[in-house]
């Protein structure tokens, strides 16, 4: 029997910076990852009034789109294997339900299943500055097991761009679930004239 390949949980929550959401998507799905995705309801105004995008941009073939109101569905389940679960970006209001055990929707649900199973978990905050509040849930789910990843990207490979910035965090996601990818350059130490 051939092995199955990976599969991942993308879900974009109602923070601003709805372009890593699009960019980790893409890197994801050009790589033939098996995606399941779930967008909230803010998620798809604020990606609307920031990239001008709506859900139909999603809908590729082997892409697994979730309703964020239902529960009843294969990935709200510990059986339910998976690679990893990102959420970019995520919500302090999502991060701080996560944090607490709140399971209020699918995406709430479905990051606390990663969390009990063990499996992996990234999340990418978008909120600054950022309150003790804030501070304290990252640091209780990075005890938890989930990797905090902020956006903020490195500037030794010098993006020329917003989309740069979010193609490297992108790539940096890739990294962390172990997928290989060439989304942006890496270092290769200060170049000396």
């Amino acid at each position: 029997m051939g092995r199955k390949k990976p599969v991942i949980v993308l879900a974009i929550s109602g923070a601003s910076g709805s372009l890593y959401g699009k960019e980790i998507f893409e890197a994801l799905f050009s790589v033939g990852i098996e995606i399941h995705l779930i967008i909230t309801d803010t998620a798809t105004k604020i990606m609307k009034d920031e990239i001008s995008l709506d859900l139909s941009f999603f809908s590729k073939p082997g892409v697994i789109c979730h309703d964020n109101h239902r529960f009843d569905v294969p990935v709200a389940s510990g059986s339910f294997l998976t690679s990893g679960m990102v959420i970019a970006p995520c919500s302090m209001g999502c991060l701080g339900r996560i944090a607490s055990g709140v399971s209020s929707d699918l995406l709430t649900r479905v990051a606390d299943v990663h969390l009990k199973e063990g499996r992996k978990l990234i999340l990418l905050p978008r909120e600054t500055p950022l309150s003790a509040i804030h501070l304290e849930n990252m640091f209780k789910l990075s005890r938890a097991g989930a990797t905090i990843m902020p956006p903020m990207p490195p500037h030794t490979s010098r993006p020329a761009s917003v989309a740069d910035m979010a193609k490297i965090m992108a790539s940096r996601v890739l990294d962390q679930l172990g997928i290989e990818n060439d989304l942006s350059p890496r270092y290769e130490g200060a170049q000396r004239a």
